[in-house]
């Protein structure tokens, strides 16, 4: 089983990830995806939505896949069931981001093993909000 980067490694790539394309943003505030997405935007990190059926979200055009985000993205966070993780990192990787990172609940160890064989961090079962709180935040609650 594929173990997580340590908190010092995971504060690094939450400071020098600057640009996040989300993967599953929906546009519809009650989601997890959109309020931690939203949370994000307010921290700085500028959010590119990844969603097919999304034409915009958070003041931001939406890509239907990560192909064809013409910018350079640095972090690919994603909101998909495990099963569906290894397409979407076969697709990261030729963006090359310093990571995938895959939210509470998700996990994939084949997902892990492609990102990790291609050179880029993984990330999983852990929420980037939660973990920016607590590393880059202060500590305060979210």
């Amino acid at each position: 089983m594929y173990n997580n980067p340590s908190d010092g490694r995971i504060k690094e790539l939450l400071t020098r990830c600057k640009t996040i394309a989300v993967v599953g943003l929906s546009d519809k505030p009650h989601r997890d995806s959109f309020k931690v997405a939203e949370y994000m935007q307010c921290q700085g990190y500028r959010i590119i939505p990844v969603h097919p059926r999304v034409k915009e979200v958070l003041g931001e055009k939406a890509y239907k896949t990560l192909a064809e985000i013409p910018d350079k993205v640095d972090l690919v966070n994603v909101f998909r069931k495990s099963e569906e993780t290894p397409p979407v990192v076969q697709e990261a990787i030729p963006l090359k981001p310093m990571a995938v990172w895959l939210q509470l609940g998700i996990i994939n160890d084949q997902a892990a093993q492609m990102a990790i064989g291609a050179g880029l961090e993984f990330v999983q079962d852990r929420c980037i909000k939660v973990e920016h709180a607590r590393l880059l935040d202060d500590g305060k609650q979210v």
